[in-house]
């Protein structure tokens, strides 16, 4: 294995024949992390998280059920007080206002707040941040340098998760800084593979394409999932029998597509007479400029990613 650079001087591990690798599970306990156990002398992990809204409540949730953590070794800091309340209820999590208070023995803190208040908890956080401690950011298009600047803090991640993350079945990619060592490595790369893949990418300029391909992706999957349901109704059927049909097809192709590692192209064509219903269709979408319009839409993420990112160096 060697090393790769980020773009602001990090390292990722991969191999000349490709720029990440993925997991979904990993051994635990390979790597000590700063905190040992007073009982056997056990690696000890503690997670404090920034943020218990949507996202940041998935990882806790999946983390916990995986058992990378007791409830007794995570802290949660929110300003919503339903958000406190729901989770200790739920999880049997400490949860509190204090984001200082909540990172104090954390091993791994995670960041799962929205980009524009990322200045102010800079300010809560700078200086109390120990060497040991690696920060996990979530925040869309906020770069390492930024985070750092902000943080007062070297050791860091960005991270661009998606949605299914809720029910274990995310993808999430990842670029560390170089002060980032091998048991924090470790942690995180356990954190993300519980809420699905991890993939840890050569370079950070990857994670602005990375959000605009499957950080946005549940979106254009359930633009086309409604799309596709709609149409069976228009044609007569049900909507629960359409909404079914449409469901099953999808997962069923993702599931034909990873079990045979085909091009698409060919398992298309596999369903595509001569002059047969599927062709016709497809004709139609292709005149209607469905490949354009995804395409179209990627793109335009993208560079929406890339202006947040400018914005917050600013």
């Amino acid at each position: 294995m060697m090393r790769l650079p980020c773009r602001d001087g990090s390292e990722a591990t991969g191999d000349r024949q490709s720029v990440y690798r993925t997991s979904r599970s990993r051994a635990l306990g390979h790597n000590a992390p700063m905190t040992m156990s007073a009982t056997d002398g056990s690696p000890m992990r503690r997670l404090a998280v920034i943020g218990g809204g949507q996202m940041g409540g998935a990882i806790l949730a999946r983390a916990i059920t995986a058992g990378l953590y007791s409830a007794s070794d995570v802290v949660v800091s929110d300003a919503d007080p339903g958000i406190r309340d729901r989770l200790h209820a739920s999880l049997g999590v400490r949860a509190i206002f204090d984001a200082p208070a909540a990172i104090d023995g954390a091993t791994c803190i995670l960041l799962a707040v929205k980009p524009q208040i990322l200045t102010a908890l800079g300010r809560d956080l700078r200086g109390k941040l120990l060497p040991g401690q690696v920060i996990l950011s979530i925040a869309a298009g906020i770069e390492l340098a930024t985070l750092q600047e902000a943080l007062g803090h070297s050791a860091i991640v960005r991270a661009m998760p998606n949605t299914p993350a809720q029910v274990g079945q995310g993808v999430t990619a990842w670029c560390a800084t170089p002060d980032v060592g091998e048991a924090s490595r470790a942690e995180i790369r356990d954190l993300l593979a519980a809420v699905g893949t991890e993939l840890e990418v050569d370079a950070e300029r990857y994670l602005d394409m990375v959000t605009a391909v499957s950080g946005s992706g549940p979106a254009w999957a359930m633009v086309i999932i409604e799309a596709m349901t709609d149409a069976g109704v228009q044609l007569g059927l049900r909507r629960d029998w359409s909404y079914e049909l449409v469901l099953q097809t999808l997962a069923g192709s993702v599931a034909l597509a990873r079990a045979t590692g085909r091009h698409p192209a060919d398992l298309r064509n596999m369903v595509t007479t001569p002059g047969g219903t599927t062709a016709a269709g497809l004709a139609a979408m292709e005149r209607s400029g469905l490949r354009a319009a995804l395409s179209d839409g990627i793109v335009a993420a993208y560079k929406r990613s890339v202006e947040l990112g400018a914005a917050a160096r600013k």
